[in-house]
Formats: C-alpha cells, structure tokens, sequence
C-alpha cells in the first residue's frame, strides 16, 4: 500500500503531554546512547597479540617543554590562544608553537592535572607541554591513567618539572594500530560522557529558569508562567497553618534508638537528603530500636524532611511507608490541609525561597540551625486552587526524573571508563 505525500500531511498525529513527551524522549536518547556505546566497545574488542614494551616517554614524543610566554592581560587579543596552566588564558597577534599538546601546570594546586589543545598557540611560561604528531589520544589516555600528579614534588607549592616527564618511564603496546584503537576507543567514552554532563546542565539550567518563572517572585501573587486555566493569586500562608512541624527529641534519640549497620528501618540523618533526593548509600538501620516509644517519629508517604542544622534548608519527600523514622537534625513536615506536599516540597526547595526565608534567619550564626518554631512561621506562597498545584508538582517531578536519569547514566558510565581503563592499560 502506497500513501500520497498529501494524505500523509493530512493524518492525524497523537501527542502526549509536554512532560510526557520530554520524559519518553529522554528514554530514547538514552537507549540509542547504550546503542552506540556497546556498538564501539564491540568494535573494540579486536585481538591484538602483541606484546608491551616499556618506552621513555622523551623517545616517543617530539618534544616535552615547558612554554616561555609572559601573559600581559592588558595586552590580551589577537587570533592565536595563550595557553595557560589549566586551558586558554588569553590571545595573542603571534604564535610559538604549532600542533597537538597535552598540557598541565608547572607549579601550584593543578600541576599534574592534564588537558588537550591543538592548533597554532602561545605557552605561558607557568605550563609544562607535550608536543607529538602521533597516537596523542592514547598516550592522553595513558597518561591520565598513570596520575602525573605523582610527579609533583616540593615542600609548598607542588611542582612538575619537564625534564621529570621526559624520563617518564611507560608500558604501552608494540604495535601502533593497538594504541590507535585504544586512544579511539576512550575518545569515543570521553565524548559520550561530555554529551551527558551536558544535557544535565542543560537539563538543570532549564530546572532553575522554570522554578523561577512558575514561582511568584519577590513578595507578587502571581507567577510569570501559568498553565491554561489558572488566573487566581496565589495566597500567602504560614507552613505551621497547614503542617504539623516536628523532630526527634533528644531524649528519644538517646534513649530508645539503637543503631545498627544492617536491617531494614532506616534512620534518615541530614547527610541522607541533599538535592531533593533521599541518598541511601550511607545509612544507620534501627530495626533493634523501641518503637513504641517512636511513634511521632515514624515517617509516612508524603512526609517532608527538612534538615534544621548544620546544611540548613535540604528538602526531601518520604515516598513509602513503613521503612524510615527521624534521626536527629531532621524536622518532619506533615501537610494536614487540602494543599499538595510535593508541591511544598517543590517551592521549599526554590533559590527564592531560600534567600528570603532560610537565610535571614541563619546568616548571623556560626552554627546555622533553626527551631520548630522558626519552621512553623516559615511564609509560603500556594496556589489557591489545588488542581494547579498538582500540575506544577507533576512537571517538576518529571524533570527531577529525568535529571535523575542522567546522573546515573553519567554514573555509570563513569565506572565504565574506570574498568576500561584498568583493564586496557598494563
């Protein structure tokens, strides 16, 4: 069966939801990302047979140097980059050097940190520079996983000298083709990796721009941005008028929990919430607790957390029942009105927030903490209707989801380029 251009213009197309469409797109990329990704490793995997040699590194690169320049940033302009300890510092109408470099500091906190440059350039005289005209994505890779970091030596400032690279001593593969596949490889990885951070940036940046646009801003009733449909301001509230605020007496603490490395009841601690997000990679179990004599401080789905000392103003929201009780530091927030948690979850966690409610009442102290009472009389700024307040909590959720996703996929392929590396490398 064969379909006209016109009646295919003329078909009618189904679309989801804005969130929708960005969290199913999202799935994609990251799947065709895994795609591409498992593509190049198989084409990686080709045997080679040869053996390593170990090479000075002086015999197989055209020059190791440290760079002469003089930067003058009154006089900075011009076509050509100046390199400095960490990337371009300025231009220049001249150049000294042509070709691919790998670079670093010669002296203070980044002397051993590595980065590239190709082209016609200046080298500040700050800079320690690796000049070859072959496999220098292999030997970058070889050398970031070496550390030359170790190199640095010195009672103050750390410092890495040219002449101690040149006497570098390297294991690496006979056969030139090998290094090659291997350099390709790890570019491929490293660019993969940039593509996410990218994207999460982007993805954050767009997270920030939006909290500030569907949130009212400086003391106004309205927001910016509005779904279709809602007109009304939204009305000003004290958090102790529709939550019930509480924490973990110390005198609960001390004499009915019992910590433990191992079980299944979690105490959420402060170093448990960060980013909106309940961060269970480090935590203390109660399971040989008495809970009896817990009872106000067990958790429940839809629970705020509010971390109250120390790194003031962390927001999560508890998501299961049954499996976390406070732990000191924390306050619960328990909405008790028709409002949404995960909206008041969402808007706590706004920089607006922050700085006009948060920080005045902890600037002045050494040791930043509030009290129950202090987070009682917290102002927030709802939406009358709760319709809307669902819809922003919605949107926002399906970003937070997929900034998510994007870190763990950053994760991940992070410990990738790890095992690859110790597993490519002698």
């Amino acid at each position: 069966m064969k379909v006209s251009d016109e009646n295919a213009l003329k078909g009618l197309v189904s679309f989801p939801q804005k969130a929708e469409q960005i969290a199913i797109s999202g799935y994609f990329d990251n799947l065709d990302n895994l795609i591409t990704l498992h593509q190049r490793k198989q084409s990686c995997n080709t045997l080679f047979i040869n053996v390593w040699e170990q090479r000075k590194l002086s015999d197989i690169v055209d020059s190791v140097d440290t760079g002469k320049s003089k930067f003058d940033k009154e006089g900075s302009s011009g076509e050509y980059p100046i390199l400095g300890s960490t990337s371009v510092i300025g231009y220049d109408d001249e150049y000294d050097y042509e070709g691919d470099f790998i670079l670093t500091a010669r002296v203070g906190a980044n002397a051993g940190n590595l980065y590239r440059h190709a082209g016609k350039v200046k080298i500040s005289d700050n800079t320690v520079f690796i000049q070859t005209s072959q496999n220098i994505e292999f030997l970058y890779q070889l050398l970031m996983q070496y550390d030359v970091k170790k190199l640095s030596f010195g009672t103050g400032q750390p410092l890495v000298k040219a002449s101690e690279l040149k006497s570098l001593e390297l294991i690496m593969p006979k056969d030139k083709k090998e290094q090659m596949r291997i350099g390709t490889y790890l570019k491929n990885l490293d660019n993969l990796i940039t593509l996410h951070q990218r994207k999460l940036s982007k993805l954050k940046n767009i997270k920030k721009s939006m909290l500030e646009k569907m949130f009212p801003q400086n003391s106004e009733m309205r927001p910016e941005i509005r779904f279709a449909g809602f007109t009304d301001d939204w009305e000003q509230r004290k958090l102790g008028d529709v939550a019930d605020v509480t924490k973990l007496a110390g005198f609960e603490f001390t004499e009915h929990i019992v910590y433990s490395d191992e079980g299944n009841i979690i105490a959420l601690r402060g170093l448990n919430i960060k980013n909106g997000q309940l961060i269970l990679d480090d935590v203390k179990y109660i399971d040989g607790s008495n809970f009896s004599k817990l009872n106000r401080s067990k958790l429940y789905m839809d629970d705020i957390m509010f971390t109250y000392v120390g790194t003031v103003g962390e927001v999560a929201i508890i998501k299961e029942n049954d499996r976390f009780y406070l732990a000191p530091n924390v306050s619960r927030i328990r909405i008790q009105s028709v409002d949404s948690p995960k909206f008041i979850s969402h808007y706590m966690r706004t920089d607006s927030f922050y700085k006009s409610v948060i920080y005045p009442l902890i600037a002045t102290s050494s040791q930043p903490a509030l009290s129950m009472e202090n987070i009682r009389k917290f102002e927030i700024c709802l939406p009358r209707n709760r319709e809307e307040q669902d819809r922003l909590s919605e949107w926002f959720d399906e970003l937070d989801h997929l900034i998510t996703l994007h870190q763990r996929k950053l994760e991940k392929l992070g410990k990738i380029k790890k095992a690859m590396l110790e597993k490519m490398f002698v």
